[in-house]
């Protein structure tokens, strides 16, 4: 995945498109916090999961804590 160059003006777009209300004060944070969890999911979906087993597939763990 390419890195997202994601500015405050596509995060208001964003913002109106989807029906939220973002004040002008946040659209920085929303920006970089947009992009860094992009950045987030790029890194992940290059791990190699092959032969990793599904959570369900291991054995339940029962805490007497819980």
């Amino acid at each position: 995945m390419p890195p997202l160059d994601l500015d405050p003006r596509d995060a208001a777009r964003w913002a109106r498109r989807a029906g939220l209300p973002l004040g002008d004060e946040r659209l920085d944070a929303v920006a970089a916090t947009a992009a860094h969890i992009h950045a987030v999911v790029a890194t992940l979906r290059e791990l190699d999961l092959t032969g990793v087993a599904p959570a369900p597939a291991g054995a339940e763990v029962r805490d007497a804590a819980v």
